[in-house]
């Protein structure tokens, strides 16, 4: 064996250990490539908008998060049941989906339900978001900034984008993750690009419109060159089987994750809206810039975590539940170091920065309240294996803590946000951190030995 084979036998080794399969090594380099892009956006940022005109392209950014309201996590409860599903069908060389019948015929069912639903939902997000950010904007606008043209463009294409959720959804829950993050990573490329060139042409708030259109691009060509006819099989043949019931399978995990995504993002996503309203347009771009850049450490974390999503679920459906625990507990391990070690990182970067008095360091909020942002995000992440571990049984036993969560940390925002700014919103935002993240531990450890007997027991 030469020593370029020997080195390759290594380094796929390695890999291994790592748990770095196709889909985790794109879903990396598109994090990879984030770590790029990001600090050139800050730079271009910086360099071509006015501290306002930040403040509102970090609060559209926002506003448009609010379409949860609508979508309220079905996108994962789809991909949960489609890989429940995927244990018993297989991809043939001509793209059509084969396998046992029975799974077919459900999956298809789930297939024509998610259409159906989210082409209705994406006409009241698209609507919701007009209305709501016009009323908005129209309260706080700042004199010279031009804000409503850019921001109807924007949501009428994010809409179109949000008609794409149960696509994906399907495609990862059919355990299609290798193709699917290499797309994610080139379509990231392109989009990245697209900013940049908008922001030097002087595109302005237009360049969320303008990166939103490109992905609708990139989605629609890897669709037709790869997916086509997966999809036809799905969406155009005639169901002959079983069908998934809505009401008896879906809704009892649905309900519990609309009380999950009801109140657990809506809280932190009140942030920059509340610092714009309250503080102005150059805190809350500060804000934005902030979260935006510790979201990035979220990114990279869930590289190892949602590609592993439909293997779980397919062997849970198996209940090889032993495999299942021990790819937990090496993920989790990955994920906590990275995590840990991405945190120091970022905040030695923006400490640096400030001590050398770099330009960029003021674009962001001030070491303290940094710091108050920047924990509470490792401390959720570190919880974010434990979750998926939970939502991989079709489960969510998480609702009810969610839901306090949630609701403490969005009065406290609305309520500290006023007199003591991203402050006192960093400090509720830790303290409530510190308190639910070790019971969704205690809960994990509850719920994973009590489903694992009772399977147990009942495959026997």
């Amino acid at each position: 064996m030469n020593k370029q084979a020997l080195f390759l036998d290594k380094l796929l080794a390695l890999l291994r250990r790592a748990e770095i399969d196709r889909a985790v090594f794109f879903s990396l380099l598109g994090k990879i490539w984030g770590f790029i892009a990001v600090p050139v956006n800050y730079l271009l940022i910086a360099k071509y908008f006015s501290p306002e005109l930040q403040g509102y392209y970090y609060t559209f950014a926002s506003i448009l998060a609010f379409q949860f309201l609508i979508e309220l996590g079905l996108g994962r409860v789809i991909m949960q049941f489609a890989s429940h599903e995927w244990s018993g069908l297989y991809i043939d060389e001509r793209g059509e989906i084969k396998g046992e019948p029975e799974n077919l015929s459900r999956l298809q069912s789930l297939a024509k339900f998610a259409f159906k639903w989210y082409g209705f939902a994406s006409l009241l997000v698209t609507i919701g978001l007009m209305a709501g950010g016009y009323i908005f904007f129209a309260i706080s606008s700042a004199e010279g900034i031009k804000w409503m043209l850019p921001w109807f463009a924007l949501s009428i294409l994010n809409g179109v984008v949000f008609c794409l959720i149960p696509v994906w959804s399907l495609i990862e829950g059919c355990n299609q993750v290798g193709r699917l993050y290499a797309y994610r990573f080139v379509q990231s490329i392109f989009s990245s690009l697209a900013i940049w060139v908008a922001i030097f042409f002087g595109a302005a708030l237009w360049t969320l419109a303008i990166a939103t259109l490109m992905t609708l691009v990139c989605a629609v060509i890897f669709l037709i060159s790869r997916y086509w006819i997966f999809f036809k099989t799905l969406l155009f043949a005639s169901l002959s089987g079983h069908r998934i019931d809505w009401n008896k399978e879906i809704w009892p995990l649905q309900w519990r994750v609309i009380v999950t995504y009801l109140f657990g993002p809506f809280a932190t996503i009140l942030f920059v809206p509340v610092l714009f309203y309250y503080h102005g347009a150059v805190i809350a771009g500060q804000a934005g810039m902030t979260l935006n850049l510790i979201g990035a450490l979220s990114a990279v974390a869930s590289s190892w975590i949602y590609p592993k999503m439909p293997l779980f679920g397919i062997l849970i459906s198996n209940r090889e539940y032993d495999r299942l625990d021990r790819l937990f507990w090496k993920i989790t391990k990955i994920v906590s170091g990275i995590t840990i070690s991405g945190a120091f990182f970022i905040y030695t970067t923006i400490f640096i920065l400030g001590r050398i008095g770099h330009p960029l360091s003021v674009r962001f909020l001030p070491l303290l309240p940094f710091f108050l942002f920047l924990l509470p995000q490792v401390l959720n992440i570190l919880s974010l294996p434990m979750a998926c571990y939970l939502r991989a049984h079709k489960k969510e036993p998480l609702a009810f803590l969610s839901a306090i969560e949630g609701v403490l940390i969005g009065m406290l925002t609305l309520i500290v946000g006023k007199n003591y700014g991203a402050m006192g919103i960093g400090i509720s935002y830790l303290l409530i951190s510190m308190v639910t993240i070790p019971l969704v531990a205690l809960i994990w450890y509850r719920a994973k030995n009590e489903w694992h007997r009772d399977g147990l027991i009942n495959a026997t």
